[in-house]
């Protein structure tokens, strides 16, 4: 029986590990944040995991029964962790609260396994060998869940689908200890029957997640979805209310086709109209193509390559039709290349200069965002760029977020840039602001392109004011080490609910 039950302890290892993986990366894509969500989820789960421990001192009698109980408790939070987060957010109320008590009351079952378990082991192995044994155990299956998450169960299976696929393989070793020892342990035998229903229901719940995760979306977005997709790096979700088509990244709105228009002739003309030389286009972000479209229309423009981390959005924007015609087939376009990849990576060795780069990237919501506002960051920008280069940076609103604003202003001109913030209004953000950048600014205007929705000569020059409740604010650097913008980001909105 060693082996069998030297395999439990693998599972036990493997199931912990998920369940407290889903719930940091369900909470970061709810709340934001991810540094902060991962880091205080961890905290009381292994706080929770100690509490465990300590119980187990305690439970001196019927220990295999305890732990079959354990293990069933431990199955059905941890399999309908994720299905419960995502409805109870769904209905606004009480998220943090629901959060962190699974948090802790799954931490407590895990932490109360291993004990037990090492208990029942104990008349198998000399202690030196039970230790060694089942913590190598313990510590492979955490390695096998750690690198399983990211690669194959977030991308195909979604948080749903996994936590309850691991809360069933917690409940089927529960069965199986009851069935084993029934014999030995009458308190087993109905434990066979409750684990068998538990995994009945949910099997049930898996084979239906994609519709009760539907439900959750339909109340959390105010218009219907269409489209929803888990990709390795986030939740992808389209919705569409008449004519206008909105697009969210782990539930931040991206755009709304009805006034996107405004955004990027914005972010893209009003830089690119006056370049002298505009051969080679850089887009750093952008993978729903519409700056891509903007810089199109230019017939000077040879090459645009345009980094994108995530390949699911690229596709969809490359591939369905509806969203082809909004940016007017820019992804398929000859002269675009796109290449799939971490930007800041890439950016360390790019293949070529660039005469003009568009930084297109989100919000600055969490850390693995923020270090794309960072000095570090601008000044591998400007290595990229020719002598003449300019560059233009989405910088949020400068009115809701007028700190966040000025900091990613003075972060440029600490990483060496000449700055022109400007700033425009579009109805589904509000007031948005942007920087162009450069070692110089061409003294030519240029020439607009034909037929643009927007952008028109006679409103660049007002672009560029900024009244007094939009004015600079002293700020500190964003640096790597610091991620000083998160904090500003945070701040500036948590003022509106948001």
């Amino acid at each position: 029986m060693t082996l069998p039950l030297l395999l439990s302890v693998f599972v036990v290892a493997t199931c912990g590990l998920i369940y407290e993986l889903v719930a940091g990366a369900l909470a970061s894509y709810l709340l934001g944040d991810s540094i902060t969500q991962f880091s205080t989820v961890i905290g009381v789960y292994l706080f929770a995991m100690g509490v465990g421990s300590y119980i187990s001192r305690f439970i001196d009698r019927n220990r295999l029964v305890v732990f079959v109980r354990v293990e069933l408790l431990v199955g059905v939070l941890g399999g309908f962790s994720s299905t419960i987060l995502f409805l109870v957010f769904s209905q606004g109320a009480f998220f943090g609260l629901v959060l962190y008590l699974l948090v802790f009351l799954i931490g407590v079952g895990v932490g109360l396994e291993i004990p037990l378990l090492m208990n029942i082991l104990q008349n198998e192995m000399s202690f030196r060998d039970l230790v060694s044994k089942v913590l190598s155990f313990d510590y492979i299956g955490a390695l096998v869940a750690s690198v399983a998450f990211p690669i194959l169960l977030l991308p195909h299976l979604g948080l749903i689908r996994t936590a309850l696929l691991f809360g069933m393989l917690n409940v089927s070793v529960a069965m199986v200890f009851a069935v084993v020892f029934s014999r030995e342990h009458v308190g087993l035998r109905p434990l066979q029957w409750i684990s068998g229903f538990i995994l009945a229901c949910m099997l049930s719940t898996f084979v239906f997640g994609d519709d009760i995760l539907e439900v959750a979306e339909a109340s959390i977005y105010q218009d219907p979805v269409i489209y929803s997709a888990q990709s390795p790096y986030q939740r992808v979700v389209l919705t569409r209310a008449g004519n206008s088509l909105r697009l969210f990244l782990n539930g931040h709105l991206q755009f709304d086709s009805m006034d996107e228009y405004r955004y990027h002739e914005a972010l893209v003309h009003v830089g690119l109209h006056g370049m002298k030389t505009k051969r080679h286009v850089l887009i750093l972000g952008g993978g729903d193509g519409l700056a891509a479209r903007e810089v199109l229309r230019y017939p000077e423009v040879e090459t645009v390559t345009l980094v994108d981390l995530d390949p699911a959005v690229t596709a969809l924007f490359r591939d369905s039709a509806p969203l082809a015609a909004l940016n007017k087939n820019s992804l398929k376009d000859a002269r675009v290349s796109i290449v799939n990849a971490d930007a800041f990576v890439w950016l360390r060795s790019p293949p070529a200069k660039y005469d003009f780069a568009i930084i297109d990237l989100p919000d600055p919501t969490n850390f693995s965002i923020g270090k794309l506002y960072t000095t570090a960051f601008y000044q591998l920008l400007r290595s990229a760029l020719t002598p003449e280069g300019v560059a233009v940076v989405q910088s949020t609103s400068p009115l809701m977020a007028r700190q966040s604003f000025w900091c990613v202003h003075d972060t440029l001109r600490a990483a060496g840039f000449d700055t022109r913030p400007y700033h425009t209004y579009v109805p589904s953000f509000g007031e948005w602001g942007f920087i162009l950048v450069g070692a110089k600014f061409p003294e030519e205007t240029g020439i607009l392109p034909a037929n643009l929705s927007f952008l028109a000569p006679e409103l660049l020059s007002t672009l560029f004011y900024f009244p007094p409740d939009m004015s600079p604010l002293p700020s500190e650097i964003n640096r790597l080490n610091n991620q000083a913008l998160v904090h500003y980001y945070e701040k500036d909105w948590s003022r509106y609910g948001l």
